[in-house]
């Protein structure tokens, strides 16, 4: 799911940031605080979680898009398959 928010962000590093919360969010973490992801992350330190979602420069409205293109592509096909028949 990363993959396709890459585009959404103007630098590498956030880009990296974002993919590691994303990864700790759809994790079986009890917690998810920043604390918690950072932990799950590798991160010596909470601080760049709360960078990422406060001071980072990327578009929400692509981000959106690529979520949106996502849940279609991968959920899509699932969804139909739970309809009753008949």
């Amino acid at each position: 799911m990363t993959g396709g928010l890459a585009g959404c962000f103007a630098r590498v590093e956030p880009r990296l940031q974002a993919r590691k919360y994303v990864t700790g969010l759809i994790s079986e973490l009890p917690r998810k605080n920043c604390w918690a992801l950072a932990e799950q992350a590798g991160d010596a330190t909470p601080d760049r979680m709360p960078r990422l979602l406060e001071r980072a420069a990327w578009d929400a409205a692509d981000a959106m898009g690529a979520v949106r293109k996502f849940a279609v592509t991968h959920l899509g096909d699932r969804r139909r398959s739970l309809r009753p028949r008949g």
